[in-house]
């Protein structure tokens, strides 16, 4: 699985998250049993190969991390989405612009620009080219915002 694809899984727990609030820990202890996991193959090729033990650590950092700070990164979508307010936004667009955000704000190892391209990539996915559009141009905007001074 690259790191592509955790930050895919990331997505999935910030929609889930979003949908029905629950604490991180049990969200992921599903999600991680074994068993659990590999009916997710069934229905998602995403699944189909269980990370690894850097790749659990890494999801597990940026799931606990939304869940820390999810209120602090809705702040930033309202912010940067001028006159949007995030209930008013696809879900799959603010769980994708919530895991960007917070890689760009907690992950020093993560370039901001590989967050934001990889949160691109996953709305090409899942979004119409509208809505990829504006994920990101809030993410630019975030980034010209909040690290203008770095």
């Amino acid at each position: 699985m690259t790191r592509s694809g955790v930050r895919e899984i990331a997505m999935h727990i910030s929609f889930s998250l979003g949908e029905n609030p629950q604490p991180v820990g049990d969200v992921l202890e599903q999600l991680l049993d074994k068993s659990y996991y590999e009916t997710l193959a069934e229905e998602d090729e995403l699944y189909s190969d269980y990370p690894s033990k850097k790749q659990i650590a890494y999801l597990r950092q940026v799931a606990e991390g939304l869940g820390e700070h999810l209120v602090e990164l809705d702040f930033y979508i309202e912010k940067y989405a001028h006159g949007w307010k995030v209930g008013r936004i696809s879900r799959v667009a603010v769980a994708i612009m919530r895991v960007s955000m917070y890689e760009v704000l907690y992950v020093p190892e993560v370039p901001g620009s590989v967050a934001i391209n990889e949160a691109v990539e996953m709305a090409k996915k899942y979004e119409e080219p509208d809505t990829v559009s504006f994920i990101n141009g809030i993410l630019g905007s975030f980034i010209r915002g909040e690290l203008k001074e770095e």
